[in-house]
C-alpha cells in the first residue's frame, strides 16, 4: 500500500473519531493538529486551537502548579503517561478528563513531539461519585446505629470494621479490637466446641446464618445475642470475608421467662383454687350447723364467728385463684346485657358492710339519681366493686373513711373508691394491679397482707368490658388512695 494513501486513511480514522479528543503537540507543548472529535470536546475550532498552548485546557491552579509542563516531562521521560483530572473547555465548564499522553520519535530517535488522546469521564466520574456518596452515606448511617452491632470479618474470622453499637454492645474501642478473632465474644464451652469456626463454615456454605445464645463483653459479663451472620463475595464471585450482626436480647429474654414462670403459676394457682375448695365446703357446713345452735356459750359464740369470718375470706381468696387461673386459660365467659351501675354499687356494698361496721368505718356511698347502665356482665362487675371496696377496708385503719361515689363522666361511667389509709407509694402504682404485686420489692401498700390477686382480677375484668382502671396515691399515710373504673356506657 502506497504511503501517502495509508496516511490519508489514517487522517480519516482520526476525523471520524468523535468520542475522543486525539491531537498532536509539539516538543513545545504546542498543538499542531485538530480533530472534529477535539472540536466536540472541547469546544474550539482547528483555527482557534493550532498554535496554542496545551495549557489551555488547564485550570489558572494547575498552570500556576506546572502541571502540563510536568506531564509533558513525564512523557518524554516514561514514553507514556495517563492522567485524571479536570479540564477546561472553550466556555470555561469544566469536565473530568482522561487523558493519555505519548511521546513521539523519529526513525533517528530524534522527539518529534506528542500524541495527545482525552476522553470525556465526567458521567462515569458522576456516577463514581454519588456511589461514593451512596457508600458514604451508608457507612455513616452502619457507624450511627447504637442497638446493633454491625461489622466485617475477614475470611479467617478477624475483625476488619466496628461500628458504635458494637462498642457499646460489647464494650471494644475500634482500636482495641480491629485485628482480633471474633471468637473472643463467645464463651470458654463455644471455645472448645469451635462454635465460632462452625458459624463461619455454616455462613459461607448456605450464604447466611443465624443463631441466638450468650456471648461476651470486654468487662466479662454475659449478654444474650442474636447473631446472624452473611458471607460476602465480590462480583466474580470470590469472597472476601463475612458481615456480622448482634443484637443484645437479654432483656426481651428475661421478659419471656417471667412470662413463662407466670404462665405455670397462675396454672398452679388454678389447681391450688380447685384443692382448696374440696375442704371449704365441709369447714362451711361445720359453721353452719354450729350457727343452728340457740343458746351458744360465749366462747363458741366467738368462735363461731371468727370461722364464720375466716370461712367468707377463705371463699373469696379460693374464688379470686380460680379467676385468675379462667382469665389466663381465657376460659373466663363474661355475659353481654345491659347492667344497671347502681344495683351493682349497692351489692357491692353489702358485700363489705359487714367488714366495714367491725372496723367502725364511716362508708360514704354517692350515687346519681338517674340510673346508669353499660354492657357487660353483673357478676363480674360487682366483683370488681366489691374487691376495689374490700381492698379500701382492708387498708383504712379503724374509724377510717371510705368513699364510693359512682357518675356519668361524658360517654363514660366512673366508679370511684377512695380511702383515708396509709396509701401506696408512686413508685409502686405502675404495678399495683400485677398479680402479687404486694410482694414486689415489699408490700404495695405499708401494712399489706393478703396474696394481691384482687386488683389484678379487677384489672382484668374492667379490660374485658372495654373500659380501663387507674389508681392514684401521694404515698402520705393518711391520704390514702384512689382507684377509678370507666367503663363505656349505654347511651340512653
Amino acid at each position: 500500500m502506497p504511503r501517502e494513501v495509508a496516511d490519508a486513511d489514517y487522517r480519516l480514522m482520526v476525523e471520524a473519531v468523535r468520542d475522543y479528543a486525539i491531537f498532536l503537540v509539539d516538543t513545545d507543548g504546542r498543538i499542531r493538529s485538530w480533530s472534529a472529535g477535539a472540536q466536540a470536546l472541547k469546544g474550539y475550532t482547528p483555527e482557534e486551537a493550532i498554535g496554542r498552548s496545551i495549557e489551555i485546557f488547564y485550570t489558572p491552579e494547575q498552570v500556576r502548579l506546572g502541571l502540563p509542563r510536568a506531564k509533558l516531562e513525564e512523557a518524554l521521560r516514561s514514553g507514556r503517561v495517563e492522567d485524571e483530572g479536570w479540564r477546561l473547555r472553550k466556555d470555561g465548564s469544566r469536565f473530568w478528563a482522561n487523558v493519555v499522553l505519548t511521546a513521539l520519535f523519529d526513525q533517528d530517535g530524534t522527539h518529534r513531539g506528542f500524541a495527545k488522546v482525552t476522553r470525556d469521564f465526567s458521567a462515569r466520574r458522576q456516577h463514581e461519585e454519588l456511589l461514593r456518596q451512596s457508600e458514604e452515606r451508608f457507612r455513616l448511617l452502619v457507624e450511627g446505629v447504637r442497638d446493633y452491632a454491625i461489622f466485617m470479618l475477614d475470611p479467617s474470622g478477624n475483625i476488619a470494621s466496628w461500628n458504635l453499637g458494637a462498642q457499646l454492645n460489647k464494650g471494644y474501642t475500634a482500636e482495641e479490637i480491629i485485628g482480633r478473632h471474633f471468637s473472643i465474644f463467645y464463651p470458654q464451652n463455644k471455645l472448645d466446641e469451635k462454635w465460632p469456626e462452625q458459624e463461619l463454615a455454616m455462613a459461607l456454605r448456605d450464604g447466611r446464618f443465624e443463631d441466638q445464645g450468650w456471648r461476651l463483653r470486654k468487662d466479662g459479663s454475659r449478654f444474650w445475642a442474636s447473631v446472624v451472620i452473611t458471607a460476602l463475595h465480590d462480583d466474580e464471585g470470590r469472597h472476601y470475608g463475612f458481615a456480622k450482626v448482634t443484637r443484645d436480647l437479654t432483656e426481651r429474654r428475661r421478659i419471656r421467662t417471667l412470662e413463662h414462670h407466670e404462665r405455670h403459676l397462675h396454672q398452679f394457682l388454678a389447681m391450688l383454687g380447685h384443692e382448696l375448695r374440696n375442704p371449704l365446703a365441709p369447714i362451711a357446713n361445720a359453721v353452719a350447723i354450729m350457727q343452728l345452735d340457740p343458746d351458744p356459750t360465749e366462747q363458741t359464740r366467738m368462735t363461731r364467728e371468727i370461722l364464720g369470718r375466716q370461712v367468707g375470706n377463705l371463699t373469696r381468696l379460693v374464688d379470686d385463684l380460680l379467676d385468675v387461673g379462667r382469665i389466663v386459660s381465657g376460659k373466663i365467659h363474661l355475659e353481654n346485657e345491659p347492667v344497671h351501675m347502681r344495683q351493682v354499687l349497692e351489692e357491692a356494698v353489702e358485700a363489705v358492710m359487714p367488714a366495714s361496721r367491725e372496723k367502725r368505718q364511716l362508708l360514704e356511698v354517692e350515687m346519681p339519681e338517674h340510673d346508669i347502665r353499660v354492657q357487660g356482665d353483673k357478676v363480674r362487675l360487682v366483683q370488681v366493686a366489691a374487691n376495689l371496696l374490700h381492698n379500701a377496708v382492708k387498708f383504712t385503719p379503724e374509724e377510717g373513711r371510705i368513699q364510693a361515689r359512682l357518675s356519668q363522666a361524658g360517654p363514660d361511667v366512673e366508679l370511684s373508691v377512695r380511702d383515708n389509709g396509709p396509701g401506696i407509694a408512686p413508685e409502686n402504682l405502675a404495678y399495683v394491679f400485677k398479680l402479687f404485686a404486694q410482694d414486689d420489692q415489699g408490700p404495695v401498700r405499708a401494712d399489706g397482707g393478703g396474696l394481691g390477686v384482687g386488683l389484678s382480677i379487677v384489672h382484668q375484668m374492667v379490660q374485658r368490658h372495654g373500659g380501663s382502671v387507674s389508681a392514684f396515691s401521694t404515698g402520705i399515710p393518711g391520704e390514702g388512695a384512689e382507684f377509678i373504673v370507666r367503663l363505656p356506657a349505654i347511651q340512653p
